[in-house]
This record gives structure tokens, C-alpha cells and sequence, in this order.
């Protein structure tokens, strides 16, 4: 039962009927999904420290993995605390999607953070997937921070790929066909095939 009012992506309190503290969440009253929360600690506050902190810990993580690409997901959502916030890292460009209420409401703060916390000065959003209607919220495309050109380059293995952060797919590119795409090569080199039909695995 909900008491009181907030408005699209606050922070409210979220509470059993019997009073206790379950989390602290962003609301939106536009989805099927009211809640997401932030924080199931009721001694933590959400502002921008919060976020600062579950970037930098998310940060922290993948500079951590051995990870042969300048071109990497930096920020997955919920597994990393964050609901309705993916972004990737292409080389020196990062590109943002804001999918939920909340991570609309706190998108300044995200950016400024994003920018501080992986010393980069280029953000491009790509908030044009058809999930921010289920929120209410508009499509949004753009750069954030930073300007220039929209094509980058990034070094995967011993390749080099160009995409573009404003026309590929979601935020630019098949991140997690990395290891796949490896594999292949290998397979190629292994096997000495000379021609090989490419069907419909987008990166040619």
C-alpha cells in the first residue's frame, strides 16, 4: 500500500506493513515495475556519494578482469546496484543508456560521476530503446558531455573495430560476442579456411 505522493524516479521509502525498512527504491508511477531499488541498507543515503561509490566498486571490478578490449560494459544495471543504467566504454568515448525512471531522475549526477571516475571527458547517450516508454519517458540521443565525432575505433584481441556510438546496436556494438569472436578466428587459423561466408553476425 502505497501512502503519500513522489514523483517519476524519487527516492521513497520502501516498508513491510508491519514498519520495518525494506529498501530504498526510485518510483515510477508510469511502470508495471513501481520500484527499483537503490539500496537495502536504511542507513545509506541516495545522493551523489552513492552513486560515486556503485561506479567507482563496478569500476573497480572490471580493471580487474582480464579483459583483451578497450571496448568493455562498465555499468550493467542491477548487478551492479544501478537499475535502468547501462554503459559501455569504447576506448575513449562512453556511451549511456538511461532505461528507468530513476536513472533519468539522477542522470547529471551519473554523468558527472562516470566522467570523474574513469578520467574520460566524452559521454554519449543512446536513452532510444523502446523500454523508456514502459516509464514514461521519452527517447533521448545525444551527446552529454564532450563533442566530435561519433565513430570510434577500439582494439579487441589484435583487431581493430569501428563502430558508430550514435547508429549501432544499443549502445554501439556486440560486447559479449568477444570471447566468440576469438574463437572463430581460431578456428579459421586452425582449420587454414581461405574464404568464409559471414551470415548475420552484424560486425562483417
Amino acid at each position: 500500500v502505497a501512502h503519500g505522493k513522489a514523483d517519476s524516479g524519487e527516492t521513497v521509502r520502501v516498508q513491510a506493513a508491519d514498519g520495518k525498512f525494506l529498501a530504498w527504491a526510485a518510483y515510477s508511477p508510469s511502470s508495471m515495475i513501481r520500484l527499483r531499488a537503490w539500496s537495502f541498507e536504511e542507513a545509506e543515503r541516495i545522493d551523489t556519494a552513492f552513486f560515486e561509490r556503485r561506479i567507482g566498486q563496478a569500476l573497480a571490478i572490471r580493471a580487474r578482469l582480464p579483459i583483451a578490449s578497450d571496448g568493455v560494459r562498465l555499468i550493467h544495471g542491477e548487478a551492479d546496484g544501478l537499475p535502468g543504467l547501462i554503459v559501455d566504454r569504447y576506448a575513449d568515448t562512453l556511451c549511456a543508456q538511461f532505461l528507468s525512471s530513476g536513472a533519468e531522475r539522477w542522470k547529471a549526477t551519473i554523468a558527472g560521476a562516470l566522467l570523474k571516475i574513469s578520467g574520460l571527458n566524452r559521454l554519449y547517450e543512446r536513452s532510444d530503446a523502446s523500454v523508456r516508454s514502459l516509464e514514461g519517458l521519452e527517447p533521448c540521443a545525444g551527446w552529454l558531455r564532450g563533442q566530435g565525432a561519433t565513430d570510434v575505433t577500439i582494439r579487441e584481441h589484435d583487431w581493430r573495430f569501428t563502430l558508430d556510438v550514435a547508429e549501432g546496436h544499443k549502445t554501439g556494438f556486440y560486447l559479449d560476442q568477444r570471447d566468440g569472436r576469438k574463437l572463430f578466428a581460431d578456428s579459421v587459423r586452425h582449420f587454414g579456411f581461405q574464404r568464409v561466408l559471414n551470415c548475420y553476425s552484424y560486425t562483417g
